[in-house]
């Protein structure tokens, strides 16, 4: 075989291309003008390679593929896949249109279709069903499926009744008037459209229909597209609402709401007061207190009072000192008595935080539990709404 290169330009590859022996010295033909003309030869014989290497391809093993299908049919054997495949028939399988998620990672055809015969022994879906579909491409560049089953002394299939039976494809006649189509809605007279209960009646009837599913279809709903080996079953567009989902619906709808209603309701008011904040003048009252029990009990206290030449500078603070702790202990247990009061007593009587409360009488002390006795019991939403 020559391959004829023309109009193929010589500066595409550079003097230093390096061509593969193997290429060089194929069975493939290469022109003598190419062998003349050393200045275009590296891109001319890398394209007579190629091609060369293309023929090769197609050139099959036929004692290792007989090898891989005699595994191949063991297999069959071994999964029972005849019996298998009769189970299949007259299965409808399919039917994935419409789901998005199905429609990316299914591998099911999007419309439902009937298995109506066995599949044969050598059909590429059943060399890729059972882990042999690396066999379809030496299988067709070795003449098809009948070729395969001369090879392997079986007797070949006849032709599907798919394929030899002339399909004929149904005429679509449109009733636009529906003088013929039963199914098309007639509509009501003017008076009887007035009237609520004639059309209550109307749409009554018409879904006990559908329930029972007597109701018939339209002839655009029944048509089939022509040569189509599927049937047209895709899914509506549009849901088919009844009067009973439709109240179904508004009831649930209505539950939701009243229930999402009654939790706001039930939700108590925002109150600056409630914030877990020491503010104004539990504030002051919190920072003296803290710096006067410091001083009462800290172990500086007295090089501090010396430094400052307070009690003659002798050293001796003790009765000041004992002078001192005595309020800054009274301080500390009125703190503790007020968060008790404050958390326990008067926070819960007036729906607020025990927590809250809780520190800021620890730190605010007795101005905690005045301020808490001044505030107002704290209302819900709903309960400040009816006022």
């Amino acid at each position: 075989m020559t391959v004829v290169v023309t109009a193929f330009s010589s500066t595409s590859l550079s003097s230093s291309t390096k061509i593969s022996p193997s290429l060089l010295h194929s069975n493939h033909v290469v022109p003598a003008s190419i062998h003349n003309d050393p200045s275009s030869s590296p891109s001319l014989l890398i394209l007579s390679a190629a091609a060369a290497n293309n023929d090769n391809k197609n050139n099959v093993d036929l004692e290792e593929l007989k090898k891989e299908l005699t595994a191949y049919l063991k297999k069959r054997e071994e999964m029972n896949a005849d019996a298998v495949a009769r189970e299949q028939v007259g299965k409808v399988v399919g039917g994935t249109k419409g789901n998005l998620v199905l429609d990316f990672v299914s591998g099911s055809p999007n419309k439902e279709y009937k298995v109506e015969e066995v599949p044969n022994v050598f059909d590429y879906d059943e060399l890729n069903k059972y882990g042999y579909g690396n066999l379809v491409t030496p299988i067709m560049n070795a003449g098809g499926r009948l070729t395969i089953y001369k090879l392997m002394n079986m007797t070949p299939p006849k032709l599907s009744s798919r394929i030899t039976k002339p399909k004929s494809a149904p005429k679509l006649v449109i009733d636009r008037e529906g003088k013929n189509d039963q199914a098309r809605y007639s509509g009501l007279k003017m008076t009887q459209m007035l009237d609520d209960d004639e059309m209550g009646k109307a749409l009554m009837a018409a879904n006990e229909k559908a329930k029972r599913g007597e109701e018939k279809k339209l002839m655009e709903e029944e048509y089939v597209m022509p040569f189509a080996d599927k049937r047209n079953t895709g899914p509506k567009q549009t849901p088919d609402w009844t009067p009973e989902q439709l109240d179904e619906y508004n009831r649930k709808r209505g539950e939701a709401l009243a229930w999402a209603r009654r939790e706001r309701e039930g939700e108590f008011r925002q109150d600056e007061n409630e914030r877990l904040a020491v503010e104004g003048s539990l504030r002051i009252y919190a920072s003296v207190v803290c710096l006067f029990v410091s001083f009462a009990f800290g172990k500086s206290t007295p090089a501090a009072l010396s430094m400052m030449g307070v009690g003659g500078g002798n050293g001796d603070y003790g009765l000041l000192l004992d002078v001192l702790q005595a309020p800054a202990l009274a301080l500390v247990v009125a703190g503790i008595g007020s968060s008790v009061v404050s958390g326990f007593v008067l926070a819960p009587g007036k729906n607020r935080s025990s927590v809250t409360w809780l520190l800021k009488g620890l730190l605010g002390g007795p101005l905690a539990v005045l301020k808490l006795r001044e505030l107002e019991e704290l209302k819900t939403r709903g309960e400040w709404g009816e006022e």
